[in-house]
């Protein structure tokens, strides 16, 4: 479970995608990754107060449904589903990418054949998925680690040939060339590269011991990763010019050139190949249990909610590998029309689930307060102000990628999606309307669907 949540959130997005977050705020992307880092652990926290008390394979889908109501529920399900089947094809295309470079074959054949390959890892069990997951982190932390002691002996001095220097903090313009406004822009990206943290929550429902893990993972895990991203920007701007045309490119390769290990570039591309693939065997597991938990409640058709002889949802798995396969041809047929605008149009999706997992955790612990105040194992922190001042935080950033131009076409590409799904629901209700469940409902649903999943 400690795995799963790393795994979910340090992917290419740290790796690759911090660069464009170094070109934009300078050497104060540190700042940029703390303030972003601050409010999905808070985020993570609210999560976390309502898994404990009511573990649940749909997760925070479950959880918007008996707080705030049945549409709050088939609104966030479907889109969560949604941007985890386009993230399984952007992530299949990353993949084959990183393979070209070294296997000859076409790159639709390898983007093809790594979707393959991780709905097979899937279809297996769920314990193969946390198999695979675990390894796949173990590569990643592993790098990490490496590089924070590699890089830290660097910048102070202590490897062969380097000096003690932190000047890149200040040369080339300043902490912040750009300016501070510039901080705040960058965080619409890291929030981003944050984003699958939360994936721990929904696998929580098929752990043995959920409360346990998902206190454990929200809370101390969460810490961990802060650490890595924070640790290793700082030294990724202390070893590296933020100017330099090579962070755009890989920042973390950049610096490896810099401290001069051989090799380093070559294990760098493994490390971010396996980033991807961690990402993809996660975005698999991830959309069919959010598919499974609509089914449960009538939002999406029954035939989905089928399971195999290993308690494994087999139809939920392959109609979002289906989905992702129809997005990379989409991805070679038209990459610059049809597959950017679906890249766009689930961009924004993350922020939308954080706000209302927040609407969700204020509601709900009024309800658990007063029903089953037992179940409050795991408190939010200084609630509720906290929870509101996340929130804020949040629909900052929404207005931030309003305001920021190359930001303001996923934002509303986005906004786009969610009238989409909206209309749905109201098609939905004229089709059959969809009864609010009480505490006591939603308790039963839970334990039944949750036993069946923890069934090998």
């Amino acid at each position: 479970m400690s795995m799963i949540a790393i795994g979910g959130a340090i992917g290419a997005g740290l790796f690759v995608g911090s660069g464009s977050v170094i070109k934009a705020a300078g050497p104060a992307a540190i700042i940029s990754y703390c303030l972003a880092g601050a409010l999905v652990l808070c985020t993570m926290r609210m999560l976390g107060e309502m898994v404990v008390a009511r573990p649940s394979a749909g997760s925070f889908a479950d959880y918007a449904r008996t707080a705030i109501g049945p549409w709050a529920g088939f609104t966030i399900g479907w889109l969560y589903w949604y941007y985890y089947v386009i993230i399984v094809a952007v992530e299949a295309v990353a993949g084959a990418s990183i393979l070209h470079a070294w296997i000859g074959l076409p790159l639709w054949v390898m983007a093809m054949g790594l979707m393959a390959v991780m709905t097979a890892t899937n279809l297996l069990s769920v314990r193969s998925f946390g198999e695979f997951e675990f390894w796949f982190s173990s590569v990643k932390v592993a790098a990490i680690v490496a590089f924070l002691i590699v890089g830290g002996l660097y910048v102070f001095g202590a490897w062969p040939g380097s000096s003690f220097d932190f000047s890149n903090l200040t040369a080339h313009g300043g902490f912040a060339p750009h300016g501070f406004t510039s901080i705040f822009s960058a965080i619409v990206v890291v929030i981003f590269a944050f984003g699958g943290a939360e994936i721990v929550t929904i696998a929580a429902a098929e752990s043995k011991e959920p409360e346990r893990s998902v206190a454990r993972a929200t809370t101390g895990i969460i810490w961990r990763i802060i650490l890595f991203y924070v640790g290793s920007i700082v030294l990724v701007v202390t070893i590296v010019p933020w100017d330099s045309a090579k962070v755009l490119a890989s920042p973390y390769v950049a610096a490896w050139d810099i401290i001069g290990l051989p090799g380093a570039g070559t294990v760098m591309d493994i490390v971010i190949l396996t980033a991807v693939l961690s990402v993809l065997n996660s975005s698999v597991y991830v959309s069919s249990r959010m598919l499974l938990a609509l089914a449960a409640h009538g939002d999406a058709p029954a035939w989905s909610a089928s399971t195999g002889k290993r308690n494994v949802p087999v139809r939920a798995i392959l109609a979002g590998t289906v989905v992702g396969w129809v997005s990379v041809v989409l991805a070679y047929l038209s990459p610059d029309t049809v597959f950017s605008y679906l890249v766009n149009s689930s961009g924004a999706i993350a922020i939308f689930m954080y706000l209302m997992i927040g609407a969700s955790q204020l509601r709900m612990r009024r309800r658990l307060q007063r029903e089953a105040p037992e179940r409050l194992t795991l408190r939010m922190w200084f609630h509720p102000y906290l929870t509101w001042v996340v929130m804020a935080g949040f629909a900052v950033v929404l207005v931030a990628m309003a305001v920021i131009h190359d930001q303001r076409t996923q934002l509303f590409t986005s906004l786009g999606s969610l009238a989409v799904v909206l209309i749905a629901y109201a098609v939905r209700r004229v089709k059959g309307p969809c009864p609010e469940p009480t505490a006591a409902v939603a308790d039963q649903d839970t334990d039944a669907r949750t036993q069946a999943l923890r069934t090998p």
